[in-house]
């Protein structure tokens, strides 16, 4: 495979609104536009973190537009998923702390131009449902499967929706042998389905490597979770499914040092597989050096993929790649 990188930017310079940022999302748009989200304050977890967009339309990103705050509560880890319909929405978390985390989601009728008010994803949640970090995806059956997790459990799962999003079924929590397991286990899974009904989830975790799970029901139960070839830094990672079957998976291929739970974040690269994810090849640098670089988001269209990361957690930076045979 070989790649063409036809763009590589930040999505906003030096005079941004806020002092760091983190955690991007993006989505593609009618007309080449693109939207992208991520949550930015003074710094991770403080009181005045908002929800910030972005939308690039003709090669150019806007300003930053806030459009999720709340007084002195923390906001996290937005997500983009553009239905069928065209309905864009937005699904973010807010809470002081991660285990009272409650799921927002606000809906868009003009592509992000407008929101409405935002509203709980599931009435009377209390630790997120719903994408907790990376994209749903729709099923060959329609169903809208959106990747969750727990902490301080560090336990995954999948949220289904048969009806558009308006209501949510919790799958069974994703089984994890957690005798002789360092750390505290499996967060943030990425999805994708191989077949009608077959589904398939690679995880961030604290063991040092990438896990995976996979269901043959639509998502509702799950194999246990088992190790893959793949290094994790206990970072988020995300993938994307193209049309011709192909995955691209964004992420940190580096290992926390023996005996530790966290790796460096650096560097970040893009690699694609063949077999299902079984094994990757064609590795391709997205970036490296000081910091961190890392939290990717990526999206795909034809034989093109999007991707949005974290860049020192000073700016959200933007690729976008070509693949080809």
């Amino acid at each position: 495979m070989k790649y063409h990188v036809k763009a590589a930017e930040f999505i906003f310079g030096d005079d941004r609104p806020f002092a760091s940022c983190h955690a991007s999302t993006l989505e593609l748009l009618p007309g080449g536009e693109i939207m992208a989200a991520w949550f930015g304050g003074s710094r991770e977890g403080a009181g005045d973190v908002a929800i910030w967009t972005s939308r690039r339309t003709g090669g150019k990103w806007t300003a930053p537009v806030k459009v999720a705050e709340r007084e002195d509560t923390p906001h996290w880890n937005p997500v983009l998923f553009r239905r069928g319909d065209g309905v864009l929405l937005l699904y973010y978390k807010a809470g002081r702390r991660i285990a009272e985390w409650e799921t927002m989601v606000m809906r868009s009728s003009d592509n992000g131009a407008t929101w409405s008010s935002p509203v709980p994803l599931v009435p009377g949640d209390a630790g997120g449902r719903g994408p907790v970090k990376n994209k749903p995806i729709v099923l060959d059956d329609g169903t809208i499967a959106a990747p969750a997790s727990l902490e301080p459990a560090w336990d995954c799962f999948v949220d289904l929706s048969s009806d558009g999003g308006e209501t949510w079924t919790r799958s069974e929590t994703v089984p994890i042998d957690r005798s002789g397991f360092l750390g505290k286990g499996i967060i943030q899974p990425t999805l994708w389905e191989s077949a009608p009904g077959v589904l398939h989830m690679l995880t961030r975790s604290t063991e040092g490597a990438v896990f995976r799970s996979d269901s043959r029901d639509g998502g509702r139960t799950w194999c246990p979770a088992y190790r893959s070839g793949l290094p994790n830094n206990n970072s988020g990672l995300d993938l994307a499914k193209l049309d011709n079957g192909l995955l691209a998976l964004a992420y940190n291929p580096t290992r926390p040092e023996p005996g530790q739970t966290k790796g460096p974040r650096s560097p970040l690269v893009l690699r694609l597989s063949r077999d299902n994810g079984h094994t990757w090849d064609d590795e391709l640098l997205l970036d490296e050096g000081i910091s961190q670089y890392s939290y990717p988001a990526i999206v795909a269209g034809g034989n093109e993929v999007y991707i949005t990361y974290t860049w020192r957690r000073e700016r959200i930076a933007f690729r976008q790649i070509a693949i080809a045979d």
